[in-house]
Order: C-alpha cells, then structure tokens, then sequence
C-alpha cells in the first residue's frame, strides 16, 4: 500500500491545488488540464460506499490504477463502474493477482507487470 499510496498523496496535492488555481484562469495547457482529469479520477476512486470495506489489496490494485494513468480515458462518470467490473474480473480471471499482494504486501517488478497486462487486457472488453 505505502508503494502506492506515497505517490497516491502527491497527485492529490497537486490535483487539489491546481484545482483551486484553475478556478481564476481559464486559459490552462494540456498537462495542466490533464492533471486536473486524473485528479478527478483519483478523487473518484477513493469514494467508497458506507458499510462496505474493500480489501487493501483491491484497494492497492484499484489506486494503482489511478495513479499510473490507466483511467485517463474513462469518463469520471464511468470510474466507479469500471473499478467494480476490473476488481470482478481480478477476482474471477486473475485471482493469483490479488493474493500474491494480499500475501506478499509489495508489488514485485513481476507483478507489477502481470498487473499491467491484466488491466490492458480488462481495457480492451470494457466499454465506456
């Protein structure tokens, strides 16, 4: 979690101050605009509904995503979905996944890229 979450604080900070700055300018550059689209997909994921837990492993996997750029092309209005349908399909299809970081409590440069081609692969059959 502390892999994730570290960089996890940074982009929040960062989404959160260029938030307020975007609110006097309305004339903002593309990697300016596009912090502000990731920081409003993280903000999104950290919503969780009340009364139900999430495992901190989904939650390393789901804030993994977020913070390497994987949800840049979903609509804000589609990230809750697509986080309930990729955990789905890490727990059905690749549930080795989850357990190794449930286990193990660190991402290895193995799963890390075990981890990125299963969220390609999920990418390419969810439609937004």
């Amino acid at each position: 979690m502390k892999q994730v979450a570290g960089r996890l604080r940074l982009d929040l900070a960062q989404y959160r101050e260029l938030a307020a700055f975007a609110q006097f300018g309305s004339d903002l550059d593309k990697a300016t605009q596009a912090r502000l689209a990731r920081g409003e997909r993280i903000v999104e994921i950290l919503k969780q509904d009340q009364y139900e837990p999430m495992p901190v492993e989904e939650q390393v996997v789901v804030i993994y995503t977020a913070v390497n750029g994987y949800l840049d092309d979903i609509e804000v209005s589609q990230v809750r979905r697509f986080e309930e349908q990729f955990l789905n399909f890490l727990r059905n299809s690749k549930p080795e996944i989850l357990k190794e970081i449930r286990e193990k409590k660190e991402l290895s440069d193995e799963l890390v890229d075990r981890l990125n081609k299963a969220i390609e692969e999920f990418k390419k059959t969810f439609a937004s």
